[in-house]
C-alpha cells in the first residue's frame, strides 16, 4: 500500500501590508522592493502581500516596482495587495500598478457591518459585489477576506453563512478568514474551520491569525487540521498590537510537528528575518524561537558537556538547517566542556592545568556580569598564561571620574603586605591619574612605576562595544623594557591591571633579587 503524500501548505506572507501596521514601522519603497525579492525569490514564500490600496503615491510606486521585477520572473500571480469595497478605486489602483491579485476586504462580522458600515447583510453584499464584477472586467483576481471572522463566527454565526451562501458562486478565488482581534483558542479555531470546510468543502479558505494570547502557531497548527491549505504569517511577527503569527516558528512547527510539506528554503529564514529586522527597527528578541540571537546558544556547562559526550542536549531543531552555527556561552555557567567546544572553534589546545586556569577566569569575570564571547578567548589565554599570580600589590577598590574639558581624578584603595592605603589622583584621563594615585602610595615603599613607552588597546575582531579589552603596554626600566598585559571589559581598567601586573613582577625582582 502507498503511503500518502504529505499535503502541501501554502504560506503567505503579509509582512509588507499587515506587519506595516506595527506601530513605528514604515517601509520605505526601496525597503519593500527588496524585503519582497528576497520573500519570492530567496525565501521562496507561496504568496505574498505587498500593500494597502490608495495608501500613497510612494506605496504605488513600490509596489509598481515590485510586479515590474515579478514579472520578469513569472512571480507576478504571487503578489497581493488588499482593496476596499469601493466599486473601482482600488482595482484601478492595483491595475495601474501592475498588480493580478485583489485581497478584498469585507466584513465577516455582523457587528462591523451594521455598526462601521451602517449597512444591512444584503446592501454589504451588493456592494462586494459590485467590486468584484470590475475586478474581473479588469482582468484581476479576487480572494475575499472576512474581517472579524472570528468574532463573526462567535456572535452571529447566521451572517457569516449568510454572507459565504451569496458570494459563493461569484467568482472568487480564496476567501481568506482572519481571527483579526486574535480572540480564538486552538479548539475553537478547529471548530469554526471545521464548520466552514465542511459546508462549503469545494471553496479555498486561508487562515489569518493575530498572536494577542500567544496562540498564532498553535492556532495555525489547528486550523491546518481542520482543513485549511494556506496560512498567513509575518517575518518576526511583526502586525497590530502583539503581532501575526511568525513565519519561522509556523514554518517549521507545520514541518516538523505536523509532517507538511512546505516550498520555503529554511536556510534563508534568519537572513531574511535579520534584514527585517534592520528595515523595521523593532528588534528581535534574543530567545525569539529559530531567529533570536541566543536560541542555538548553550549556557549551563552540563549541557556542553552532554553535546560534547554525544549530542545529548540536540534536537531536530538543529542550527545548521537555518544556516546557523550553535554555539557554547561563556561564564560563570560554564563547565570545562563549555570552553572546550569553544577552543575547538578557534583550533586551540590546552593542556589541562592551563585549561583550569583560564576556566577559573572566565567564572571569575561571568561572575561580575561580564559578556564573554569565543572572539576574547584569546585575550583571557594570553592573560592568564601569561600571570605569575604575584600579589604584593592589590587594588581592593578604584573610582574613576572623568569630564569633557575636565582633568580626570581617581580614588583607590590598595593593600600592600597586609596594610591598607588609600590614595587619589588626578591626570590627563583615567589611567594618567591612576599613576599619580598609585605613586603616591608607593613611594611609601620607595618604588615608583617606570617609563611607559608604548600603549595598545585593541578589541577582538568582530568584537562589539561590551568585547573585552586587551591593553599591553611597554615600559622603559633601567635600560631594558618590560611589556605587560591587562584585559578587562574597561579598557581605562585593562591598563590599570597592566601596570598593576608591572609592579608586582618588580617587586618581586626586588624580593628574589631575580630578574623575571
Amino acid at each position: 500500500m502507498d503511503t500518502p503524500s504529505p499535503r502541501h501548505i501554502e504560506l503567505l506572507d503579509t509582512t509588507l501590508r499587515d506587519g506595516e501596521q506595527t506601530q513605528g514601522v514604515s517601509f520605505p519603497p526601496d525597503e519593500k522592493v527588496n524585503i519582497a525579492k528576497a520573500l519570492l525569490g530567496k525565501l521562496n514564500v507561496d504568496r505574498i502581500e505587498i500593500a494597502s490600496a490608495n495608501v500613497s503615491e510612494g506605496e504605488k510606486a513600490a509596489v509598481a516596482t515590485i510586479n515590474e521585477w515579478a514579472s520578469e520572473h513569472n512571480l507576478v500571480e504571487r503578489i497581493e495587495v488588499l482593496g476596499f469595497v469601493d466599486n473601482n478605486r482600488s482595482v484601478d489602483w492595483i491595475v495601474e500598478a501592475g498588480g493580478k491579485v485583489i485581497n478584498l476586504l469585507t466584513k465577516g462580522s455582523e457587528k462591523h457591518c451594521s455598526t462601521q458600515l451602517k449597512k444591512t447583510l444584503d446592501q454589504h453584499v451588493t456592494d462586494i459585489k459590485q467590486t468584484v464584477e470590475y475586478a474581473h472586467t479588469q482582468g484581476l483576481t479576487v480572494n475575499m477576506y472576512l474581517e472579524d471572522w472570528s468574532n463573526g463566527m462567535k456572535d452571529s454565526r447566521d451572517y457569516v453563512f449568510g454572507l459565504m451562501d451569496a458570494m459563493k458562486n461569484s467568482g472568487v478565488s480564496r476567501y481568506l478568514l482572519p481571527d483579526t482581534l486574535g480572540v480564538m483558542s486552538p479548539d475553537e479555531v478547529f471548530d469554526y474551520i471545521g464548520q466552514m470546510v465542511s459546508r462549503y468543502p469545494d471553496l479555498n479558505f486561508d487562515f489569518h491569525p493575530h498572536n494577542d494570547y500567544g496562540l498564532g502557531t498553535a492556532n495555525v497548527m489547528a486550523a491546518v487540521k481542520a482543513g485549511v491549505n494556506t496560512v498567513h504569517c509575518t517575518v518576526n511577527c511583526l502586525g497590530e498590537r502583539a503581532g501575526n503569527a511568525s513565519l519561522a516558528e509556523v514554518a517549521v512547527t507545520l514541518k516538523d510537528k505536523m509532517g507538511m510539506q512546505l516550498s520555503i528554503n529554511e536556510e534563508h529564514i534568519f537572513d531574511i528575518s535579520k534584514m527585517v529586522e534592520n528595515f523595521s527597527g523593532k528588534w528581535v528578541a534574543a530567545n525569539m524561537p529559530i531567529v533570536g540571537s541566543d536560541v542555538f546558544t548553550q549556557t549551563a556547562g552540563i549541557h556542553a558537556d552532554g553535546d560534547h559526550k554525544g549530542g545529548l542536549y540536540e534536537s531536530t531543531l538543529t542550527p545548521e538547517r537555518f544556516d546557523r552555527k550553535r554555539t557554547y556561552a561563556l561564564g560563570k555557567m560554564s563547565g570545562k566542556a563549555s570552553l572546550i567546544k569553544n577552543l575547538e572553534e578557534l583550533d586551540i589546545s590546552l593542556s589541562d592545568e592551563n585549561l583550569k586556569k583560564v576556566l577559573k577566569r572566565i567564572v571569575e569575570l561571568g561572575d561580575s556580569k561580564h559578556t564573554i564571547t569565543s572572539d576574547d578567548i584569546p585575550f583571557i589565554i594570553a592573560d592568564v598564561l601569561e600571570s605569575k599570580d604575584y600579589s604584593h600589590v592589590k587594588l581592593t577598590n578604584c573610582s574613576i571620574t572623568s569630564g569633557l574639558d575636565l582633568e580626570s581624578t581617581v580614588s583607590i584603595q590598595v593593600v600592600i603586605g597586609g596594610k591598607h592605603h588609600k590614595s587619589s589622583g588626578t591626570g590627563n584621563g583615567g589611567f594618567d591619574a591612576f599613576i599619580d594615585a598609585i605613586n603616591k602610595v608607593l613611594e611609601n615603599y620607595d618604588y615608583q612605576i617606570p617609563k611607559l613607552v608604548d600603549y595598545e588597546v585593541r578589541i577582538p575582531k568582530g568584537g562589539e562595544t561590551s568585547a573585552l579589552t586587551e591593553c599591553i603596554i611597554t615600559w622603559q626600566d633601567n635600560g631594558r623594557k618590560v611589556k605587560t598585559r591587562g584585559v578587562h571589559a574597561n579598557q581605562v581598567f585593562a591598563a590599570i591591571l597592566a601596570a598593576l601586573r608591572l609592579v608586582n613582577l618588580q617587586l618581586q625582582e626586588r624580593e628574589t633579587g631575580t630578574l623575571l
